[in-house]
């Protein structure tokens, strides 16, 4: 098991998870063992405990059976340990983006969040010029690292996110994600809306960003053959890629009370 203190990706282990809502269990019985740098898909249809599950292993929801550790961290002890070393991408109803902001104004606004966030007291009073160059840097490798050029949208860094195409609020949202160098990065519903050719760039991104050593957990509803398997269905099972079935019960209102319940948080 990795050290908290690591600045790699963190290894995410769980056995028997599962999160009881009011009107029943959102996900149950799930286990798994994924090494820093994974990309881990949670298949699915809707409604089967995607999300929770993902909210739940990034310290955003409290699992109330079993166990899970995200770098050397175990849930549910450490929920706020986990919830600082882990960034959300898009969550609908949780974490989405501004549809009235630009991308410059969605890009600025995490920049500034994350050198007050990181910086010590001496380095927000350095000269102006000098911060508003750490945050260009940070904002420019956080581009770089997601495939985002500025100047192919329709106004440049001026578009709305509303004007923005599926593909391109993904890579924005998943570069707001990883300007906070987190060690776990989830990004929801990864393939809706999207086109076969999409699809195909969507995991790519998330490949990229593994690669570089962050793990990735994407829900999805159909996952690619190289990413390590979390499968959720309304048959009431779940399992990883090696196949493994076990016991549970997994029902959509479930799932929907507690997602609304994280919203609210």
């Amino acid at each position: 098991m990795d050290s908290p203190s690591s600045t790699h990706g963190a290894a995410v282990t769980a056995e028997g998870f599962g999160l009881k809502g009011p009107r029943g269990w959102a996900f149950r019985g799930v286990s798994v063992a994924a090494e820093p740098g994974t990309l881990i898909a949670v298949e699915g249809p809707s409604g089967s405990g995607r999300t929770c599950l993902l909210l739940a292993l990034t310290g955003r929801m409290r699992a109330t059976e079993g166990h899970a550790e995200v770098g050397g961290l175990r849930l549910p002890k450490k929920m706020s340990a986990v919830r600082a070393m882990s960034a959300l991408g898009p969550v609908t109803g949780v974490n989405e983006l501004d549809p009235a902001f630009t991308v410059a104004e969605h890009l600025r606004e995490r920049a500034l969040l994350q050198r007050r966030f990181d910086g010590s007291l001496r380095a927000l009073l350095r000269p102006r010029a000098e911060r508003a160059a750490e945050a260009r840097a940070r904002i420019d490798t956080a581009l770089d690292a997601v495939g985002l050029d500025l100047d192919t949208l329709p106004k440049g860094a001026r578009t709305s996110v509303r004007d923005l195409e599926r593909l391109e609020a993904l890579r924005l949202s998943v570069g707001l994600a990883l300007m906070g160098n987190p060690r776990l990065l989830a990004v929801d519903d990864l393939d809706l809306k999207l086109s076969d050719a999409e699809r195909v760039l969507a995991w790519e991104l998330l490949r990229r960003v593994a690669r570089a050593g962050t793990t990735v957990v994407a829900v999805c509803s159909e996952a690619p053959d190289d990413a390590l398997r979390i499968t959720t269905g309304a048959d009431g099972t779940t399992g990883t890629e090696t196949g493994s079935d076990t016991d549970t019960e997994i029902t959509e209102e479930g799932a929907d009370d507690a997602i609304a319940e994280a919203g609210r948080a």
